[in-house]
């Protein structure tokens, strides 16, 4: 079998196994408490740049961001 038509049909799985891979190789040397707080933050920048990627705009998000529930 190809390399590549195993990879388009299991993508998923493959990625999904190297990402438990990394953070088990985190937590292993960082240890728990500190992995966690990484990966906060790699959540927190995902969810930023998702942001840029939909708003695509700086301005509108920061804008958004530092406004009040009450001008939406």
């Amino acid at each position: 079998m190809n390399f590549w038509v195993f990879f388009s049909r299991h993508w998923g799985k493959i990625i999904g196994g190297l990402c438990g891979l990394v953070a088990a190789l985190v937590v292993i040397h960082y240890g728990f408490w500190k992995s966690l707080i990484i990966f906060a933050f790699i959540a927190l920048g995902i969810s930023i740049g998702w942001r840029f990627d939909v708003d695509q705009s700086i301005r509108q998000f920061i804008e958004r961001l530092f406004s009040s529930r009450e001008d939406l």
